[in-house]
């Protein structure tokens, strides 16, 4: 036979699994009503297990594999479209309701916000890139950020969350998991970083650099360049740029900000000297209340998942079904609990769409925790 007399037999087979793949789903939906009908649950572990034993043995030792990634595939659309017939409005989608319903229209214009650092922070830059006009609160470090926002002394927090060169910032991803906020909207900043110094300075002569330690993954090629130096991290670039403004010495230097040098009266020795041009960072900006503003098309929730085979796939695999985009998923394991993890996920899907409903009404069932972070934009 050649190539199409195969197809030609390919599509005739597939004409009969379609078939009988409607006719599965179909009696799939009355064991549905029947499950609502007696208060029986959806998900029987023991009863997939059993299915997947028996046709792993009848399609034989070389097909059992991919028989039975094929029924768990099979299984997932199943449940999924069970739990389809028999959700009703959880009281988390009646929340995100409610929020879009009561959430102004416009996004605010003069907020108080917590940002991190000192004055010429990128976090200031970013927040002010998000709001008109907004009254700015510095603290030390992100978990004053987070503790400001928990304490009602701010309406927003700006916080860096990963950069396209040095990947995610691990410290605020870890602090999301002990505190209660929500994702209002996130923005996408460029970054020039540009090594500066007292008037007078010459690279020559540098003999310490301070900056945070993001700043430095992000400029490492440059800094190797340059022998004898000593690289000492600190909390933020705003924060290096003022000790080298403060120190009266001319033999140390920061990584940091355009904005800095001129807010600092600095000399740059080395403009854009981080690794990569296309360096931006991404922001998010959080709330101690759910507002979820017009347009928003990216959801972002965590989860622990059981530490079991294929606990990450069944989540994955049910957003796949339901047509959802990943477009991060990040892991951090949790303080005090033996190999398990918080799983952190960026989604790309309408709020308003029938898919992103029904994913928020069966996350629940497929996880052992779930907290919804928020639906937003994101600005660029």
């Amino acid at each position: 036979m050649d190539l199409k007399d195969l197809r030609d037999k390919i599509d005739a087979i597939d004409d009969e699994l379609v078939q009988l793949f409607v006719k599965r789903m179909e009696i799939s939906a009355k064991v549905a009503d029947y499950k609502k009908a007696n208060g029986l649950p959806i998900y029987v572990p023991a009863r997939e297990r059993e299915i997947l034993q028996d046709v792993a043995e009848k399609a034989g030792p070389e097909m059992a594999n991919y028989t039975r990634v094929l029924y768990s595939m099979l299984f997932e659309l199943s449940r999924s479209y069970q739990k389809k017939r028999n959700t009703q409005a959880t009281p988390l989608y009646q929340n995100i309701t409610h929020s879009i319903e009561s959430t102004d229209k416009l996004f605010p214009q003069a907020p108080m916000v917590a940002c991190q650092g000192v004055e010429g922070a990128y976090s200031q830059i970013a927040c002010e890139k998000m709001f008109k006009a907004p009254f700015i609160m510095y603290f030390k470090n992100f978990e004053g950020v987070f503790n400001a926002i928990d304490q009602g002394l701010c309406q927003y927090g700006i916080l860096p969350i990963e950069n396209s060169t040095a990947g995610s910032v691990k410290k605020v991803y870890d602090l999301m998991i002990s505190h209660n906020f929500s994702i209002v909207r996130t923005f996408r900043m460029k970054i020039d970083h540009n090594l500066i110094a007292k008037h007078g300075a010459k690279l020559s002569d540098i003999k310490e650099i301070y900056s945070h330690e993001q700043a430095i993954n992000q400029c490492s090629a440059f800094l190797s360049t340059l022998n004898g130096v000593k690289i000492i991290p600190v909390e933020n670039t705003a924060v290096a740029a003022k000790m080298v403004a403060d120190s009266g010495r001319t033999d140390v230097a920061a990584i940091s900000s355009r904005y800095c040098e001129e807010l600092y009266d600095l000399d740059c020795l080395a403009d854009s000297v981080q690794d990569k041009g296309n360096n931006r960072t991404r922001f998010i900006c959080i709330s101690k209340n759910l507002e979820i503003y017009p347009g928003s098309d990216k959801t972002s929730i965590m989860m622990v998942l059981s530490h079991k085979p294929g606990a990450l796939y069944k989540v994955l695999a049910r957003m796949y079904v339901l047509g959802i985009n990943v477009i991060k998923l990040e892991s951090r394991p949790i303080a005090d609990r033996d190999f398990e993890f918080m799983f952190y996920f960026d989604l790309e899907t309408s709020i308003y769409s029938e898919e992103f409903v029904q994913l928020m009404c069966e996350l629940d069932d497929i996880c052992e925790e779930f907290k919804y972070l928020g639906s937003y934009t994101e600005v660029v």
